[in-house]
């Protein structure tokens, strides 16, 4: 199952909301990082570690490629997201290897049935990372910035069908500018005008399947990176699951 077939009906981002996607996450990308204390800003208050025996669902990457027209418009790319798709499953699937969790990774067919609670995912995901993660003039006054979020009964059903304790998601946007938005980078350029270029924005949570809790969020929004690239979507993951509870 590819990334566009997880990310259907409700969950579906509009080609118009997916190019403001990337241009929010070209402008996050390009703004200084806030700075993050591991145990405050990532973690949930009162959660620390995972527990050794603790049984973690890793879903499936929610992943899609974009490539900008000239006019900086978001075009989806089947070919590019395939194997982003590829790339970043094998690098889950080390990761979680060498984190030493007790993990599985659930199949595409079966992921195919919890597509809303991946497309909710996705949707809590962005409000916590603009919030929360780059918070400024966005943060919530209740949350006091902690990282206090709940998806609430929602996240039940993978319980019920999986065992887990905890899943396990991971969102990622990238976009690469095209020749035609390259050359129209530079010719605004020799006017005094800066165009954006393209972007990767990317969303990873630890959600307790018991409460809906989510006890562990980070984000990751740049100006680099290639997931069409082996090396770079190994990269990436390693970004994205930097600070992840240890497991004891």
């Amino acid at each position: 199952m590819s990334s566009y077939r997880l990310f259907s009906g409700i969950a579906r981002l509009p080609r118009a909301l997916a190019a403001l996607a990337c241009a929010v996450g070209f402008a996050l990308a390009t703004t200084p990082a806030l700075a993050q204390t591991p145990g405050s800003k990532n973690l949930a208050p009162g959660f620390t570690e995972i527990a050794k025996d603790a049984r973690i669902v890793i879903m499936p990457v929610d992943v899609e490629l974009f490539s900008l027209s000239a006019g900086g418009v978001a075009e989806p790319k089947a070919d590019w997201t395939a194997s982003a798709v590829q790339h970043m499953k094998a690098a889950m699937t080390s990761k979680a290897k060498s984190l030493g969790l007790s993990s599985s990774a659930m199949d595409e067919f079966t992921a195919d049935e919890f597509a809303e609670q991946v497309g909710l995912h996705a949707a809590v995901a962005r409000s916590i990372a603009l919030h929360h993660s780059f918070a400024g003039p966005w943060a919530l006054p209740t949350k006091d910035g902690r990282l206090d979020w709940s998806f609430g009964e929602s996240m039940q059903p993978l319980q019920a069908k999986t065992g887990a304790r905890y899943a396990l998601f991971v969102w990622v946007r990238d976009s690469y500018a095209s020749a035609e938005r390259k050359a129209a980078m530079i010719a605004m350029a020799l006017l005094g005008v800066g165009l954006a270029g393209g972007s990767q924005v990317g969303y990873a949570s630890l959600v307790d399947l018991e409460t809906g809790r989510v006890q562990w969020f980070n984000r990751l929004a740049r100006g680099t990176g290639d997931l069409r690239e082996t090396a770079s979507a190994v990269e990436s993951i390693e970004a994205l699951m930097a600070g992840f509870p240890a497991v004891r």
